[in-house]
């Protein structure tokens, strides 16, 4: 390319480990460069450590400082597990997930005492069942509101009552108040009273006594941590009039006179909750002749504009009759006041500075648990746009770069006849090795194949297999261990041709493989071309769903981002490059763990272009153990956040650093390190839909993600010529090997936050794969 800035090798330092040569071989390699070398050579072997004094080839460079990666912790994934478990089960508590709902059924009042079923609407059960009923004094009306605090209705309600100076009883929900407390201390401060309506409103009837005490507990310590105060009046969600206590509900009479509370039930029921006409509201909650009456509203649960406007026309007519209105404690004095006698005095107290500070830990349980919940809801709202956003993506622009592709006049430029060098890093491959390298130099490439094995001080005889095999294109270069990069970068200093192919020491060629991968540098803009890597052993379950992974999440995103030119990987398995690109960013480093990914960035950022081939295939041996696939989604996953990290700078940069660096790394953070961090809410809310919530809701949610996922991997499958017949195992991914995705990403993050750093990871290999049909063992 004419507007390339000039080769920039990186000189040697006397931090950089480096590898020798003896300076006959090298002259060797040049005269083979111009043709001298006969065609039919055998394979040639070098053993860089018997040969001192020779010219040096730099190694990658190392960063220094990191201290070792320790062991992924099974115990601080369980910690996050029981946390966020714990969490959810809180806010389902607080949502009244866990309480039975009320179930209407006559029952006998054989043994409810006649004085509570034909008394008044205030029960006060004492020691040993003793029972006293009271009602409120003649032309007395006591306001009673259930189910708040409401952030929007009562708020309301108390308008029309400071409108008539009026003073109302408000039994609250525990939860509620927790969510609401500026609501109920503002009830407090303007003289309201408020009574006890359990924490989560579950008909308390299904509870074991030591529930019910629980629900009560909660709500007077929610009470307590916001207002400061102590309720002593108590009201049974569901309940009605004193005549419809049963035997069922005596039991809870007796516990809540044990507790001290005062039970209350209502005398007219403006049943509003059924949302009647205002009228009809009016007509319930009217008293007959000059009764004192405890009246019932509701100040929550569902619009209640309706009753507002009905308070507004019902106290009016009220007072001119000669109605006082008061609180039911207030009314309950007068009436012991009017008769002479001492009672049971209601009214808050003050709590204690116990209950105050064991108010505060639940109330900071439950807003933490609703925060968490809160925060899932955005991170689902996230995830769902991201990955819509991404089919979409890969609908349109996959779709179109294959049409694009598959056009009779489609053509990258001359056919490129260039004789290929191909450099095969090896660290005991003893396994595949003989295969992978068979179908290397057996490729129809019509300008000659070389290949150069560099084994990386194996200690299994990878390098004496290699050379056993006597074919002429390929020579072995044994040198010390010093990581991948290192012998990549050894390979390309050998190499005789300019088109280099990098190539994994357990991947098998097609025979056009090579041929086809070269073919996009007819384009002297094209810098690097990725091809297309298939799973060669599928038999296994999570070879297969690899296999699934690798089609929809690696080759037909690599189209994607072909498409806008920000390819952030060519993978190490099948990838060409031009030898003045490698030299213009340097070679490869060992400043990341992902050395595919940090060149390929780099070489962006240069300015060359980054295409795909996707008809040039390579056939790797995926991991066949949860263990090995961790180990290797390990490695990439730490590696691409550290190429990320290393080329943050191109962001701000201008130029052509600047424009793939934003496209790239955008690209990376959104749909390589967000979305997979997000995409466990969708498991975590879907198991808390299945238990709290509504199931045929969550079901249906979660089959049209899956859904989404089946239709992309359809077209992947298409686009890719592959067979469907595999995809059944798709539904089951989601149960697996999602997870076992999440777990490592996170333990990658933690790694990357912490600065660990790994070694080179090598897998355990078998060397049986099936290429194209056709088995293939090393």
């Amino acid at each position: 390319m004419s507007d390339q800035a000039p080769a920039r090798p990186n000189p040697p330092t006397s931090e950089q480990p480096t590898v020798t040569l003896d300076a006959r071989r090298v002259r060797a390699a040049r005269r083979h460069r111009a043709g001298r070398q006969p065609d039919d050579a055998p394979t040639v072997v070098l053993d860089v450590r018997q040969i001192p004094g020779a010219p040096q080839i730099p190694g990658p460079r190392r960063s220094r400082g990191r201290r070792l990666l320790p062991r992924p912790s099974w115990a601080l994934v369980a910690m996050v597990v029981v946390v966020l478990g714990g969490l959810l089960v809180v806010e389902a508590y607080t949502n009244a997930a866990f309480v039975p709902d009320n179930r209407v059924t006559p029952g006998s009042q054989r043994e409810v005492p006649s004085s509570v079923v034909g008394g008044g609407p205030i029960v006060n059960v004492g020691a040993e069942g003793r029972t006293q009923s009271h009602r409120l004094p003649p032309r007395t009306i006591a306001l009673t509101f259930d189910d708040g605090p409401d952030p929007r209705w009562t708020p309301e309600v108390l308008r029309v009552l400071d409108k008539y100076q009026v003073k109302g009883t408000f039994f609250v929900v525990g939860s509620q108040v927790v969510r609401n407390p500026e609501v109920t201390r503002r009830l407090v401060a303007e003289g309201h009273e408020l009574g006890v309506h359990t924490f989560t409103h579950p008909d308390l009837a299904a509870l074991p006594e030591w529930r019910r005490e629980l629900e009560y507990a909660q709500t007077q310590l929610a009470i307590a941590s916001t207002t400061g105060v102590r309720p002593s009046l108590l009201r049974f969600p569901y309940s009605s009039r004193a005549d419809a206590y049963t035997d069922r509900d005596w039991p809870m009479l007796r516990q809540a006179g044990e507790l001290g509370y005062l039970t209350v039930v209502n005398d007219v029921d403006s049943r509003d909750w059924e949302l009647p006409p205002v009228e009809e509201m009016i007509a319930n909650a009217t008293p007959d002749g000059t009764a004192g009456i405890v009246a019932l509203w509701h100040d929550s649960g569902g619009d209640r504009s309706s009753t507002v406007a009905a308070l507004d026309r019902y106290i009016p007519p009220m007072l001119e009759r000669g109605y006082r209105f008061t609180t039911v404690s207030e009314g309950l004095n007068q009436t012991f006041a009017a008769a002479g006698v001492s009672g049971p005095v209601g009214g808050h107290t003050a709590a204690s500075l116990d209950e105050r500070l064991r108010g505060h830990v639940l109330v900071g349980a439950v807003r933490v648990a609703d925060g968490m919940f809160g925060v899932l809801g955005v991170f689902f709202v996230l995830v769902g746009v991201l990955t819509v956003g991404r089919s979409l993506l890969l609908f349109v622009l996959a779709t179109r770069h294959a049409r694009r592709r598959r056009r009779r006049d489609w053509s990258w430029g001359p056919p490129v006849t260039e004789p290929v060098s191909v450099i095969v890093p090896a660290y005991n491959e003893r396994e595949g090795i003989a295969a992978a390298v068979r179908s290397l130099a057996c490729g129809d490439h019509p300008g000659g194949i070389e290949v150069v094995v560099v084994d990386d001080g194996s200690t299994d005889g990878t390098a004496d297999i290699v050379a056993a095999l006597g074919l002429p294109n390929v020579r072995v270069v044994r040198k010390p261990n010093g990581g991948k990069p290192s012998a990549l970068n050894t390979g390309v200093a050998l190499a005789r041709h300019d088109l280099i192919v990098m190539v994994d020491g357990d991947t098998i060629f097609e025979p056009e493989s090579v041929r086809r991968l070269v073919q996009p540098f007819a384009d002297p803009r094209v810098g690097v071309v990725a091809g297309n890597v298939k799973v060669g052993n599928r038999r296994g379950l999570i070879a297969k769903w690899q296999h699934i992974e690798y089609v929809i999440g690696f080759n037909l995103d690599r189209r994607l981002y072909e498409t806008l030119r920000c390819m952030p990987t060519v993978p190490g398995a099948i990838g060409a490059f031009r030898r003045q690109a490698l030299e213009q960013v340097g070679g490869m480093t060992d400043d990341t763990l992902a050395e595919d990914t940090d060149v390929t960035i780099a070489v962006g950022r240069a300015g060359w272009h980054i295409v795909y081939e996707e008809s040039a295939r390579a056939w790797t041996e995926a991991p066949t153990t949860i263990g090995q696939l961790w180990k290797q989604r390990y490695r990439w996953s730490y590696g691409t956040m550290q190429a990320m990290w290393k080329h943050r700078r191109s962001v701000i940069e201008s130029g052509p650093s600047g424009r793939f660096g934003r496209r790239c790394l955008s690209f990376l953070t959104l749909f390589g390190v967000l979305l997979p961090l997000a995409a466990p809410v969708i498991d975590l809310l879907a198991i808390y839909g299945l238990i709290f919530l509504d199931r045929s809701d969550t079901v249906v949610a979660w089959l049209v993600m899956l859904a989404l996922q089946f239709v992309t991997a359809v077209l992947a499958f298409r686009l890719d010529r592959e067979k469907l017949g595999v995809l059944w195992v798709l539904p089951l991914q989601q149960f697996v090997y999602r997870q076992v995705m999440y777990l490592v990403l996170l333990q990658a993050v933690g790694t990357a936050l912490t600065g660990g750093r790994l070694g080179w990871q090598k897998l355990r290999r078998t060397g049986n794969l099936q290429v194209a049909g056709r088995g293939a063992t090393g």
